[in-house]
């Protein structure tokens, strides 16, 4: 509850956006220890200059974390930070993981824990019959299969998942631009009664938050962290749907993509992923076999063992191999410090320890630490 607090309470200090916190709380193991550190503490942490560290000692004058965290569950009842354990761990797998994440519905811990396989539909507001179609076919198919669907409630391919994804029986989760008790465009009005009655609705901002155009493309990045793969079923060369795509990848998670016709400008954007090599969608019956393929996360985890397992991909060799040599030294290894010494892009490490972390061969600790079972 004390650290719940400080998470409140740091996001509300102009100019301390996710990415910063998520620093913050590295460099000084905790958010309440990084309330208490001077001006010349500070700017040791990257991001921090002595104007940014200036105006934090003043601003945090101004804020009692404990009254601040009272006050604010007055209005917003319901929300997850980072040091709640009910928080999506897929999201604090993101360098910028949401400080406060609203929630409204039902809530399946199951979700947040990682073993229900999610995946996110995006696509632009004004897709064609094709587009449409499709949407609702791979969304009742998957819904069917027990997968949860993510989108983000705007008109057009999200709308179409999210019906299909219900009238299937299934759950889906609408990330929102608005907070959580606003509904956004009005004419989903009853689309979004349904997803709460049925799903969750959630959002990094709080309540009676209005629209706003800047907050669409930060809300994407949710949409694609929470998922484990995102299919794009049709999108413009200029679309949200390909921000969505493009943090997806920089996450190291799964992308795929319908193809469409060269004639048709809204399928432009999808036959460019597909040329920078996303996965096509070329039936439900495919899908659902390469989707088959992500690491399953209701595995038991294997006996703890003295040697490497047999099978391992090089990536989660190298990735277990690093660790363990760090870990002759130390018991937690930083996140930042497996990269470096692994040689290897951080999006690959992160999706290697989340995959190793699933099959009992890595345990993660508060902080973005890692430690081999």
């Amino acid at each position: 509850m004390i650290e719940r607090a400080f998470w409140l309470a740091w996001s509300q200090i102009p100019g301390v956006g996710a990415t910063l916190l998520r620093r913050l709380e590295k460099h000084f193991g905790n958010l309440a220890t990084a309330w208490g550190a001077t001006g010349s503490e500070l700017v040791e942490v990257e991001g921090f200059g002595p104007q940014t560290a200036e105006l934090i000692v003043v601003e945090r004058q101004k804020l009692n974390p404990d009254r601040l965290l009272q006050d604010h569950e007055q209005q917003n009842p319901q929300f997850w930070t980072p040091a709640d354990p009910e928080y999506p761990r897929l999201l604090l797998e993101i360098p910028d993981p949401p400080p406060l994440l609203y929630y409204q519905g039902r809530v399946d811990l199951a979700e947040n824990q990682g073993l229900t396989p999610l995946v996110a539909i995006v696509g632009t507001r004004d897709p064609s019959d094709y587009g449409k179609r499709w949407t609702r076919r791979i969304a009742s198919t998957l819904a069917q299969n027990g997968f949860t669907i993510v989108s983000g409630l705007a008109d057009g391919i999200d709308t179409e998942a999210h019906r299909s994804c219900l009238e299937a029986g299934g759950r889906t989760l609408a990330v929102m631009g608005t907070g959580v008790d606003m509904v956004y465009p009005w004419s989903n009005r009853f689309l979004y009664q349904q997803v709460i009655e049925h799903g969750l609705v959630l959002s990094e901002y709080p309540a009676g938050t209005q629209p706003d155009r800047g907050h669409f493309p930060r809300r994407n990045r949710i949409i694609a962290g929470f998922s484990r793969a995102t299919l794009v079923m049709e999108a413009p060369k200029k679309s949200g749907a390909l921000i969505t795509a493009r943090l997806a990848n920089d996450y190291g998670r799964d992308i795929y993509a319908l193809p469409g016709s060269l004639d048709n400008p809204k399928a432009i954007g999808c036959l460019r992923l597909l040329n920078q090599g996303a996965h096509v969608i070329l039936s439900e019956a495919e899908l659902l076999e390469m989707l088959g393929a992500l690491p399953q996360l209701y595995l038991v985890p294997p006996p703890q063992q003295t040697s490497l397992p047999l099978n391992l991909e090089p990536t989660l060799e190298k990735v277990l191999l690093t660790l363990a040599d760090l870990s002759q030294d130390e018991n937690a290894i930083q996140f930042d410090r497996i990269v470096q010494h692994s040689e290897l892009p951080a999006s690959a490490v992160s999706s290697a320890l989340l995959q190793l972390e699933l099959l009992g061969l890595v345990a993660q600790l508060p902080g973005m630490r890692y430690r081999k079972q």
